[in-house]
């Protein structure tokens, strides 16, 4: 071990081939040693699977119901819902777990529910960005598509334009409001896990 770095730091190390005395670097990753969460995994699928299942049908139950103007107003809440957590699941994965152990020692409220979040930060962000951020995207597309069939079953004028535009500006926002989460997710990425470590420690006290 290197004298200074912690065993979970991701260091690198500079040796040299015996065989051929050309430099060599050698990475240590603090996830490398920890085994792949196999029931995490086959849970959080069949999860998704079947939260997609519902809510993409009452999606697109609300997008026949409702007129044209709210179910654009839905759709748009669908992709705002998808950016925001897509910012958060880049947050916990950016966080730095190191000035909360020392909120922890100040006994700091919700640090230590930080530092569990920043511990799990691969499941985290998975539920994050993988279930709700991308089950999110599906669903804004499939309500994109039934809003372009009710604007063709109830108008025929411009309904070309209508959709080109509708298209462009669903994914226009996606992209442009997700660049922007990433920046401000990689900027203050402890401020929002510490916000996150509120919630949670709210979610316990009211079980407890």
């Amino acid at each position: 071990m290197i004298r200074g770095i912690e065993p979970d730091q991701k260091v690198y190390m500079k040796t040299e081939d015996k065989a051929t005395h050309r430099p060599r670097v050698k990475f240590r990753n603090m996830y490398t040693h920890k085994k792949i969460n196999y029931n995490w995994v086959i849970t959080i699928t069949i999860i998704t699977f079947f939260v997609a299942i519902v809510l993409g049908y009452a999606s697109l139950v609300l997008m026949n119901l409702l007129n044209i103007f709210w179910a654009v107003l839905i759709l748009f809440v669908i992709v705002f819902m998808g950016i925001f957590f897509d910012l958060l699941g880049i947050a916990v994965t950016a966080a730095d777990e190191t000035p909360f152990h020392s909120m922890a020692a100040s006994k700091v409220p919700s640090s230590k529910e930080s530092i569990l979040i920043i511990r799990n930060a691969g499941a985290v962000a998975n539920f994050f960005n993988d279930v709700i951020g991308d089950i999110a995207g599906i669903i804004s597309g499939s309500a994109a598509t039934a809003i372009i069939v009710k604007m063709y079953l109830e108008s025929d004028r411009m309904v070309t334009v209508a959709t080109i535009l509708l298209t462009a500006c669903v994914a226009g926002i996606t992209v442009g409001g997700k660049a922007i989460g990433k920046e401000l997710a990689l900027r203050h990425s402890n401020y929002i896990v510490y916000q996150i470590g509120r919630i949670l420690t709210v979610i316990r006290r009211n079980r407890g």
